[in-house]
């Protein structure tokens, strides 16, 4: 099942800058194990926010829910929108493929 997902974060306003590289780092790590295990797809900024929008691939919404809740900077991810997504007819995908 495919996924839509808007992540906003806002770090800690006394949040030690070692803390914040730390984290950092641990979740770009995190992220490359998530894309070779075929869960994040696709990731976008938003720019001149701390935004970001992708494409995640779950089971289900309960295995989404403990992807994303897993990731190391989700404590500081003030929200969360989840879009599931489903085929549509009119889907220019199959054409490109081909």
């Amino acid at each position: 099942m495919e996924f839509l997902v808007n992540i906003t974060l806002k770090w800690s306003e006394n949040m030690a800058p070692e803390l914040k590289e730390r984290i950092i780092v641990k979740e770009r790590a995190h992220a490359a194990e998530l894309i070779k295990q075929g869960h994040l797809v696709r990731m976008w900024r938003v720019p001149a926010r701390f935004e970001n929008w992708g494409l995640w691939r779950a089971r289900d919404a309960t295995e989404l829910h403990d992807i994303i809740s897993g990731l190391p900077a989700f404590p500081w991810m003030v929200q969360v929108n989840v879009h599931p997504l489903a085929r549509h007819a009119v889907d220019p995908a199959p054409y490109i493929a081909a």
